[in-house]
């Protein structure tokens, strides 16, 4: 009796343990536990160029013709690549130097500035050195694609460009097939490129609070790392008939290991 009793608390614990609870599978919980987030995000501060990033500029005046040389146009060859291929050709790269060359007017640097501040510095070296006032200069300066890498428990991991303005984490993640069961979301790993080097900041994609993290909105160049569970690891199951599976199946083949050598 006392070995019926210990076998059935045994697998109980084992299936308390080994079971992945609900609250680390939902989104948004707030304190109580509920899936409903409160609060309204503020808007993200503008995005400033890095090394590396690659932007498109468009220049458009009375006379068209006259500034040709400043928008690109892809070559034939060119023509049946994906978006961020002719991005990549077409767009101008910001250097190691936190420079960009623009046809006609030389190196510009423009680490550290914003898109619209871009605009503003190409505008102003065109009337000082190419046109008057009077050629209505419209410049349109935008980064050729959010592009980021997601890693670890997720169905498609891989680098993905989207072509949108802003990217939120859970946008990121839809993108490589969502996180499994299997997957942490209470600590989500974003390795971020800084001007003094890379730094590693942590969301939990569980808590409502999460659209108020300055971390929310990814940044091109971003790593997404999203850590397995301990129970994968365990190989237990991921629910608790899983688990019970796994157990009946472990204890069918010991009482036939225990039965067959007692033949013997």
């Amino acid at each position: 009796m006392k070995k019926t009793i210990f076998a059935i608390g045994l697998i109980f614990t084992v299936l308390a343990t080994s079971c992945i609870p609900l609250k680390k599978t939902l989104y948004f919980q707030d304190d109580t536990g509920n899936t409903i987030a409160n609060g309204v995000k503020e808007a993200p501060k503008p995005y400033r160029l890095q090394i590396g990033d690659v932007i498109n500029i468009r220049i458009k005046v009375l006379d068209q013709n006259s500034v040709s040389i400043f928008n690109p146009i892809s070559s034939s060859e060119n023509m049946n690549a994906s978006g961020s291929e002719r991005a990549y050709f077409d767009g101008f790269t910001v250097d190691t130097h936190g420079n960009i060359r623009v046809p006609a007017l030389g190196d510009m640097n423009v680490i550290g500035r914003t898109a619209k501040e871009v605009e503003e510095l190409i505008k102003q070296k065109l009337l000082e050195e190419q046109f008057k006032e009077t050629a209505n200069i419209f410049i349109t300066v935008k980064l050729a694609g959010v592009r980021f890498t997601v890693n670890g428990e997720v169905k498609s991991p891989g680098t993905i460009t989207l072509y949108q303005e802003r990217v939120n984490i859970f946008e990121a993640i839809a993108n490589v097939g969502e996180i499994p069961i299997t997957g942490d979301k209470e600590d989500v790993a974003i390795v971020r490129q800084y001007p003094q080097g890379h730094k590693i900041h942590h969301l939990d994609l569980t808590k409502a609070s999460v659209i108020n993290s300055p971390y929310y909105y990814i940044q091109p160049h971003d790593i997404i790392y999203v850590k397995p569970l301990k129970q994968k690891t365990w190989g237990t199951g991921t629910s608790g008939v899983q688990t019970l599976t796994t157990l009946l199946s472990i204890f069918s083949i010991v009482t036939s290991t225990v039965l067959l050598a007692r033949n013997l």
